[in-house]
């Protein structure tokens, strides 16, 4: 059976923090540049997040091909170790593949310090729903799991409220990624969770960057045998908040001074709005997503963290017009920013 994790970092998942997808640092010959690597890990500590996440989608899924997995996850947990003191950090690892790639990911993490295995289905779309929470189970038991219901237009697939009520109640899973980008498939995540008998037990993470600040701000109650059962989006794990991450870490906070009030300021719907104009820049949801990556590199290259936005993949880049629509929200989203915070340690981190 896994090691559970420590009571420190169990709080600080259940209460909900800040965790940045962790990108990849290249230089012009698309190899690892691993000070700028550091640098980044680095930044998310100092900005104030509660975790990072590596060898994700923002960290490109090809850093397997390319034999940088290992090396990846070793950098981000010895520098995140380094420059955490005094509080939790959670250290969490991407898994994905069939069963013997991902008990494999799985262990290399746990090996390295990992506290938790962020499980991708993708790629397994010839299982059944049965066969995939099999599959979770399987790697429960190397360490704790995090869920991750991943949309369809970068390879996610539909899963059913059932396949999610069947995952709650699984004792290795500690936390779902809630990452459809569907309002409808986020509700089946939360009711299922709320039904459950571990609805206390399980933290709900958003990972829709379209819909940030909706998501944390939202009590969800759910009637179960009669009963109402709150559940809310506690935190996040996103790919958005690889960028502006103290802008993220302060935003966080003012939602959570918010909870158990009975109304929510307007101004956060608008900032909400704002929020999701700004992720359309980055994300590159105008071309269904083709930038992404690139297009939080771009963020991070603006700032002086990253030296371009090279990806592994040479057809990865920026569409036509992205830089231009990302200069725009940064300069029209300017709170949503933490250029400043960087510009001021940039030189530290670098070091």
């Amino acid at each position: 059976m896994a090691r559970p994790l420590d009571a420190a970092k169990a709080a600080l998942l259940a209460d909900g923090t800040v965790i940045p997808a962790h990108p990849l640092a290249l230089n012009a010959e698309r190899r690892l540049d691993e000070r700028r690597q550091r640098a980044l890990t680095r930044y998310y500590v100092a900005a104030g997040a509660g975790g990072v996440a590596v060898g994700v989608h923002t960290t490109q899924f090809e850093i397997r091909q390319a034999g940088l997995l290992e090396p990846v996850l070793r950098l981000a947990a010895e520098t995140a170790d380094a420059a955490v003191s005094g509080r939790p950090f959670l250290k969490v690892a991407g898994v994905l593949g069939d069963r013997d790639q991902a008990l494999r990911e799985a262990e290399l993490a746990a090996s390295l310090g990992y506290d938790l295995a962020l499980l991708s289905l993708k790629g397994l779309e010839h299982l059944s729903e049965a066969d995939l929470a099999r599959h979770a189970a399987a790697v429960a038991e190397v360490m704790p799991i995090v869920g991750f219901y991943l949309q369809t237009a970068v390879g996610g697939r539909r899963l059913s409220h059932a396949f999610w009520r069947d995952l709650a109640e699984l004792p290795g899973l500690v936390a779902i990624k809630v990452a459809p980008f569907d309002r409808y498939a986020t509700l089946d995540v939360v009711r299922a969770v709320a039904a459950s008998s571990r609805a206390d037990e399980v933290a709900l993470y958003t990972g829709n960057d379209d819909s940030i600040l909706v998501d944390l701000l939202t009590p969800f109650r759910v009637v179960v045998d009669g009963r109402v059962v709150e559940k809310r989006i506690v935190g996040g794990l996103l790919g958005q908040w690889a960028v502006w991450t103290r802008a993220a870490v302060a935003l966080l906070e003012e939602v959570k001074r918010l909870r158990g009030q009975a109304q929510v300021p307007a101004e956060l719907l608008t900032r909400a709005a704002r929020l999701t104009d700004a992720n359309a820049a980055v994300f590159d949801a105008a071309n269904r997503f083709h930038g992404v990556i690139a297009g939080v590199h771009e963020v991070l290259r603006r700032q002086g963290l990253l030296e371009g936005v090279w990806c592994l993949d040479p057809g990865e880049g920026l569409s036509p017009g992205q830089a231009e629509e990302i200069a725009r929200v940064a300069h029209e989203h300017r709170d949503l920013t933490d250029d400043e915070f960087v510009r001021a340690h940039l030189a530290e981190w670098l070091g």
